[in-house]
């Protein structure tokens, strides 16, 4: 990070409303650093706005607006004279099997956590340059590396955005650096009846996504997670010296992406020697 010790840092915080996005703004303004909180209801913040009113700046945002939210990233720019952090939080639980999920539902969610993010990112990317370097913090989830029957639409959404973000880690200035964030299960209020999104539900699926739309409709608050050690953890990674790409948050994230990547061991193993016959014979 380029912003010289003396002065705090310009967080731009989509999602900061609840959830990870609220844990991780509280820390932040506790640093002295300052925020801009974008949200769709960003009363919700009053409370921290009164707290820190020299800190906390609140912007009203749909992420899905993907012109809006380029035009939220260069009028901070343009008002704080930089940003050196952006954190893509903006998210929802959607569950659904395929073919219980319309378009509209689909394309909706890429809209928030795919296209959104994208074109925030975007627009940050030469102020960023400008300054001399700074941070982009996108929310996977454990679902960008390990699926689950009923999620395959939330899931496609952080794959995308995972395969994005780790190729402009390769593609952009040393100095502009990314934070894929992989939490597991937190008690961030995305699930229970009232908070998580569901498609109509079909017999068909009853024995296969039944259980996981159980599991979400009756899951919420008792996540082992916490989210203010999650934001902690985020800092403490965006502090050290050999930050990594990817963050896993929650012993059940780490026990099941380690499960998932002994499968992908083991299938690349088993298959290889077929796999590598298909040279062209010289």
């Amino acid at each position: 990070m380029t912003t010289p010790a003396t002065e705090p840092r310009v967080w731009l915080i989509t999602g900061a409303t609840s959830g990870f996005g609220r844990s991780l703004t509280e820390e932040v303004l506790r640093q002295g650093d300052i925020v801009i909180g974008a949200a769709r209801s960003i009363s919700r913040l009053d409370d921290l706005k009164d707290a820190y009113p020299e800190q906390l700046f609140l912007v009203t945002l749909d992420v899905t607006d993907a012109a809006r939210g380029a035009e939220v990233v260069n009028e901070t720019a343009e008002r704080h004279g930089r940003v050196d952090v952006l954190v893509n939080n903006a998210g929802r639980t959607q569950v659904g099997a395929l073919e219980e999920t319309t378009d509209a539902e689909m394309r909706y969610l890429f809209d928030l956590h795919y296209f959104g993010p994208a074109a925030l990112t975007k627009a940050a990317l030469p102020h960023m340059r400008r300054q001399g370097g700074g941070w982009i913090v996108q929310f996977s989830s454990v679902g960008g590396q390990v699926t689950a029957p009923g999620f395959g639409a939330y899931c496609a959404t952080k794959f995308a955005l995972e395969g994005l973000t780790q190729t402009l880690s390769q593609e952009v200035s040393p100095n502009i650096r990314f934070l894929i964030v992989e939490p597991g299960a937190f008690r961030t209020g995305l699930f229970g009846k009232d908070a998580a999104y569901f498609s109509p539900p079909m017999p068909e699926y009853a024995e296969t996504v039944g259980a996981t739309r159980t599991y979400v409709e009756t899951g919420g608050g008792s996540q082992p997670g916490d989210p203010a050690k999650a934001a902690r953890a985020i800092l403490t990674a965006i502090a050290s010296d050999k930050p990594p790409l990817r963050l896993v948050l929650g012993g059940d994230a780490i026990d099941s992406i380690r499960q998932r990547l002994g499968e992908l061991q083991n299938e690349l193993a088993d298959w290889e020697e077929l796999g590598r016959a298909t040279s062209i014979d010289e």
